[in-house]
């Protein structure tokens, strides 16, 4: 195992990060997008972003999109390389805010996390898509891990605290049994040339009808180029 340091909530980071894997010559078989906050107090990244979208969204959606070129030439016919990025089921109430993705207009925690999570969704499907019109071997899956008992709901509020602490023993999923989809979904045979999943206990299943909507697909890819700063080839694609 070697260690790469890649921090999610600066461009700058994600940049270099890919610079330093590349050099490396390696073969990317297997890219697993699961960095994220949750409920955090408005603030910014390094590079002005709204924090959840920002860090849960536009990091990953640069970072995969930089790392695209190794993938594909990873894959196989036989075994391909294998995108899985983490969503939550909180994207069944998310809302994608095309005119104001950076939650400056009203602010809410809560919204600005779903809406986060709603996204990885939306960006797996459009990247599947554009995946497959290119005759890729690369694949990519959303995954919904569960309520994992986890520090990442260390900005809720104190009475949940408290109660998560009391229940979480048998409502709240152990890290290992939250990470069971995702390494499912990274290496099982069953998966081999699926994509475009959504994953729920190991178990395709139905995500948020918009999702679906490709028009909010595309429209989301390319707005997303735009914040990142990387060129749109994907819009000359059906």
């Amino acid at each position: 195992v070697e260690f790469l340091y890649c921090d999610l909530a600066s461009m700058k980071s994600i940049r270099q990060f890919v610079q330093q894997f590349r050099a490396k010559n390696c073969p990317l078989h297997v890219l697993v997008n699961n960095a994220g906050v949750m409920l955090v107090p408005e603030r910014k990244t390094k590079d002005g972003f709204e924090e959840h979208f920002g860090l849960n969204y536009l990091g990953h959606f640069l970072l995969t999109n930089l790392l695209l070129d190794t993938l594909k030439q990873s894959g196989t016919h036989s075994h391909n390389a294998r995108i899985i990025t983490v969503s939550s089921a909180t994207h069944y109430v998310g809302k994608l805010h095309l005119n104001d993705l950076q939650s400056r207009c009203s602010y809410s925690p809560h919204g600005a996390y779903a809406q986060s999570k709603l996204a990885l969704v939306l960006f797996t499907y459009r990247l599947q898509h554009l995946l497959t019109a290119n005759g890729s071997h690369v694949t990519a899956n959303v995954v919904d891990p569960g309520v994992v008992n986890t520090e990442l709901y260390k900005h809720v509020f104190w009475v949940v605290k408290v109660v998560k602490w009391m229940t979480a023993w048998l409502f709240f999923k152990t890290p290992e049994e939250g990470a069971s989809t995702t390494i499912y979904a990274a290496v099982s045979p069953e998966m081999e040339g699926a994509g475009g999943c959504y994953l729920y206990n190991e178990e395709r299943t139905k995500s948020a009808d918009v999702a679906y909507d490709e028009e909010l697909q595309r429209r989301l890819w390319t707005e997303s180029c735009k914040m990142v700063g990387i060129s749109d080839e994907a819009s000359r694609l059906p």
